[in-house]
């Protein structure tokens, strides 16, 4: 059985792990969504590859799924939101992945690899062990 300190604990690795996720995704997704294609190719050389509506539809993903990381549980407005949150990155990181295999861009499925066992760990934690209840739960 877990004592109150390490639930507590728990609580406050799950929140830096949410918060570091979601500021790399804000800004991941702000640079798709906002710096034109030819300026975002010399950052990322597949930007210029594939549709631009794609990477904009990339970003903006990836921008919802920051928010949801963080503003249910913050809110404690449907909290169960922000474990599905980390389950969509999941989804992202995984086609990222696939993506990066098919041009034999390695190191990107290493960081893709990464941030989703990040993600697992906020969809585990906020799922089983620390769940945030909303406002209209005692």
């Amino acid at each position: 059985m877990e004592t109150a300190n390490q639930m507590r604990t728990l609580n406050i690795i799950l929140w830096v792990a949410q918060v570091i996720l979601a500021s790399m995704f804000i800004m991941a997704g702000y640079m798709k969504t906002t710096i034109p294609i030819e300026q975002l190719s010399v950052s990322l050389p597949w930007a210029k590859d594939v549709p631009a509506w794609l990477v904009r539809f990339i970003g903006a993903s990836e921008l919802l799924g920051a928010l949801g990381l963080i503003f249910p549980s913050l809110l404690r407005i449907k909290p169960i939101l922000t474990p599905f949150a980390a389950l969509g990155i999941i989804a992202i990181m995984a086609m990222a992945a696939i993506f990066h295999i098919c041009r034999t861009e390695f190191s990107g499925v290493v960081f893709t690899l990464i941030l989703s066992l990040v993600a697992a760990f906020i969809a585990w934690g906020r799922f089983k062990k620390s769940p945030i209840n909303s406002n209209n739960q005692k």
